[in-house]
C-alpha cells in the first residue's frame, strides 16, 4: 500500500520549533513517495498563562512576561513565498498551503482576519488549552495542580465548545493531544472517556468535517470504532512533524489501522480517506 498524504506538518514557520524545515520536509516527501504534503503552520492567538520553570528554552523568546507566553503572528508572506520556492523546486510533489488554528472559538474575528488573508487549502482546528479560573493554560501545564481525569474532561468538554462555535476548519486534529503529555505511571483508557468522546464524535460527523488520525502516538482503534460508528465520513493522517526526519513517522501502521477500520483513499492520493 502506498503512504497516504502527510496532511498536518510544521516547517520554520510554526513559531513553536527550530526544527522546522520546508525544503528538507518535502525532500523526504519526495524520498518517501508521498503523494502530497501539506503545511499547516501553527496559528495562536492565545496567551498562556505558564510556570516559567516549565516553558522550554525554544519558547524563551515568546515570554511576554514573567508569566505569560504570546506566540507570535504567522509570517504569511514569507510563508507563501517559501511554499513557491518548494513548488518550483519539487514540481512533482503536491504541496499544500495550511494553518492550523489553536483555539479558533476564542478568537475568532483574529482567526477570520487571518483566512481571509491569504488562500489557505487546508485549515485544520486544534486545542491545546483549557481556560481555568478565566486563564488560559496548557493542557499540559495542568497536570501539575489537578487530577488527570479532571483536565482530560476539561479538554473534552472544551474540544466540543470549539466544535459547536467554530466552522471554519474541516479537519479536528490530534484529539488525543492531552494523552501526550499524562504523568508517567498514568494509564490512558479512551473507554473512561467514552460519555464524552462519543457525543462530540457524532457532532464532528454532523458537521462533514474530517478526524485526524495523528501518528505522534499510537490512535486508539476504538476512536476510529466510535467514528465510524458516529457516522464519521472520511479520516485524514498527519505527522504532526516538526522536522523533516518526522514527516510521515508511522504512517503504514495508521493506514493499515485506518484501512481495517472500514476507510479507504479517496478520489485523488492527496484526499482524505473516506468509508
Amino acid at each position: 500500500m502506498s503512504l497516504p498524504a502527510d496532511l498536518h506538518t510544521h516547517s520554520e514557520f510554526s513559531w513553536d520549533t527550530r526544527t522546522g524545515d520546508m525544503e528538507g520536509s518535502c525532500a523526504r516527501a519526495v524520498e518517501l513517495g508521498l503523494p502530497a504534503i501539506a503545511f499547516t503552520e501553527h496559528t495562536d492567538f492565545v496567551s498562556w498563562t505558564v510556570e516559567a520553570d516549565r516553558v522550554p528554552e525554544r519558547w524563551t523568546p515568546h515570554m511576554a512576561d514573567a508569566t505569560h507566553l504570546a506566540p507570535p503572528p504567522l509570517d504569511v508572506d514569507g510563508y507563501l513565498a517559501a511554499i513557491d520556492r518548494c513548488r518550483a523546486k519539487y514540481p512533482g510533489l503536491r504541496i499544500i498551503t495550511g494553518v492550523e488554528l489553536g483555539e479558533p472559538h476564542w478568537f475568532a474575528g483574529p482567526a477570520a482576519a487571518l483566512l481571509a488573508r491569504a488562500p489557505f487549502e487546508r485549515v485544520i482546528g486544534s486545542l491545546h488549552s483549557v481556560r481555568v479560573d478565566g486563564l488560559d493554560r496548557l493542557v499540559e501545564d495542568e497536570y501539575a495542580t489537578r487530577p488527570v481525569r479532571e483536565v482530560l474532561r476539561d479538554y473534552f468538554a472544551e474540544t466540543a465548545r470549539m466544535l459547536e462555535s467554530f466552522g471554519d476548519f474541516s479537519t479536528l486534529t490530534h484529539l488525543d493531544y492531552p494523552v501526550r503529555y499524562v504523568p508517567a505511571g498514568y494509564v490512558f483508557r479512551i473507554e473512561d472517556h467514552e460519555d464524552e468522546v462519543r457525543p462530540m464524535l457524532k457532532t464532528l460527523a454532523g458537521q462533514s468535517r474530517a478526524l485526524e488520525v495523528n501518528t505522534r502516538r499510537t490512535l486508539e482503534p476504538t476512536l476510529l470504532r466510535w467514528w465510524r460508528e458516529a457516522g464519521g465520513a472520511a479520516v485524514s493522517f498527519g505527522s504532526d512533524a516538526h522536522r523533516p526526519d518526522a514527516v510521515a513517522a508511522g504512517f503504514a501502521d495508521a493506514a493499515a489501522l485506518a484501512e481495517a477500520s472500514g476507510f479507504r483513499p479517496g478520489r485523488h492520493p492527496y484526499d482524505h480517506w473516506i468509508r
